[in-house]
């Protein structure tokens, strides 16, 4: 790709730990990966999406989630200055539209809870990224996650209460995924003092 003044923080880490807070404070522009999930929509007999033993769509399954959009919108971003992102209902699991995400001082920090599998394709393609892992202890992400997503009402409560459990027994394999790839862990503290030197 065509070199970039631009710094690319990328974000990964359990849901919960802290990814979007600190993008949205720090980014400039912040992209939210999570935007590329795929539609409910999309979840047909004939290519029905990944699902959880408990019979409803497995959200945490990186097959529900566009990894090559997200690839392309990423690159485009560097290149040419602005892309078009998906608006993704978590309520609703469907799109809304789209937005104009465009570049501006810097840094570009993109987050989501698939960052781990985007880092790779990146790299492969010559786009220099910073990847962090915001390391938090898993008992605070499962609270945060739990208030926030109520809060929010992305899910009914029965399917959250299941989901954090899951995520609460899984984070531990997240985070050796993350540290495979070649994340970089960090506590929140210590990501936030970073990217405030960057601004």
């Amino acid at each position: 790709m065509q070199s970039s003044s631009q710094t690319l923080i990328l974000l990964g880490g359990a849901s919960g730990a802290g990814k979007s807070y600190l993008a949205a404070r720090f980014g400039d522009p912040h992209l939210v990966l999570d935007n590329f999930y795929r539609e409910l929509a999309e979840n047909t007999a004939e290519s029905p999406l990944p699902a959880t033993r408990y019979g409803e769509v497995d959200w945490d399954h990186p097959g529900t989630w566009n990894l090559q959009a997200a690839v392309d919108a990423v690159i485009e971003l560097l290149e040419t200055g602005q892309t078009r992102v998906p608006n993704y209902s978590i309520s609703t699991s469907s799109y809304a539209g789209h937005s104009l995400v465009s570049l501006d001082r810097g840094p570009v920090i993109a987050e989501g809870i698939f960052g781990e599998l985007i880092l790779e394709p990146l790299r492969r393609q010559d786009v220099p990224v910073q990847a962090l892992y915001v390391d938090t202890p898993p008992l605070a992400t499962a609270v945060r996650r739990f208030a926030r997503d109520v809060a929010e009402r992305r899910k009914p409560i029965p399917f959250l209460l299941k989901r954090g459990w899951a995520l609460f027994r899984a984070e531990g394999e997240l985070r050796r995924r993350y540290l495979d790839a070649g994340f970089v862990p960090l506590r929140k503290r210590a990501v936030k003092k970073m990217l405030s030197a960057l601004g």
